[in-house]
């Protein structure tokens, strides 16, 4: 077994070079790929509906700095009738909260920069997870920026009544592997322009139809 010091090195390298990767994508392909990836996701939960998963409730998340822009998103499941609700940090090694949310709500400024919704809206368990990451792989192994808010998350509600967990990101941010520990929580699905992932050990980005 790998010394978890290595993957720790090996993860804040990785981290690095795709910060810069994503830092150097062009306004007009950061764009398209906030529209495309709208689309895409709206796509994917219309088809787990239409198979019979509960997909009402989804928590999202507010883009900062150079992340993809998560507007067209949120917006887009919105107007189909979605109910959104954002994540709220609980504290260190806590799982997140997530509170009700719609576009156009007042927000509070808390660390980081970050935006949450006002401590008036009600919590909400999400049916569907909208996951932030710097990395992933064809399994749907994630690099974060390493403080595991969204791994605890993701290991809470799976033990509690289960989620669907869907990775957004650039094309560019796909490799073929990520550097993990136990801990470490693989998604579900990864939407890109490209289309939606359906994550499985073994697999590779190039999958026919997308699955």
């Amino acid at each position: 077994m790998s010394d978890p010091k290595n993957i720790q090195a090996e993860k804040q390298a990785l981290r690095t070079a795709m910060k810069a990767r994503r830092a150097a994508l062009p306004a007009l392909l950061r764009q398209a790929t906030a529209e495309a990836i709208a689309v895409e996701t709206l796509a994917l939960l219309r088809v787990q509906c239409l198979a019979g998963r509960d997909a009402r409730v989804v928590s999202g998340f507010l883009s900062i700095g150079d992340e993809l822009d998560t507007g067209p998103v949120l917006k887009r499941l919105h107007s189909a009738g979605y109910t959104l609700c954002l994540p709220v940090m609980q504290g260190k090694n806590q799982p997140l909260l997530f509170r009700q949310w719609a576009p156009g709500d007042a927000m509070v400024a808390k660390v980081w920069g970050i935006q949450e919704p006002n401590a008036s809206q009600p919590s909400l368990m999400p049916d569907v997870m909208l996951v932030p990451l710097l990395a992933v792989d064809p399994a749907g192994m994630r690099l974060g920026y390493g403080g595991g808010f969204y791994d605890r998350t993701i290991d809470f509600f799976r033990q509690l009544r289960g989620v669907m967990t869907i990775g957004i990101a650039f094309d560019e941010q796909r490799v073929d592997a990520v550097p993990h520990l136990a801990y470490d929580m693989a998604l579900d699905w990864i939407v890109t322009p490209s289309g939606a992932h359906r994550c499985q050990p073994n697999t590779s980005w190039n999958c026919p139809d997308g699955t």
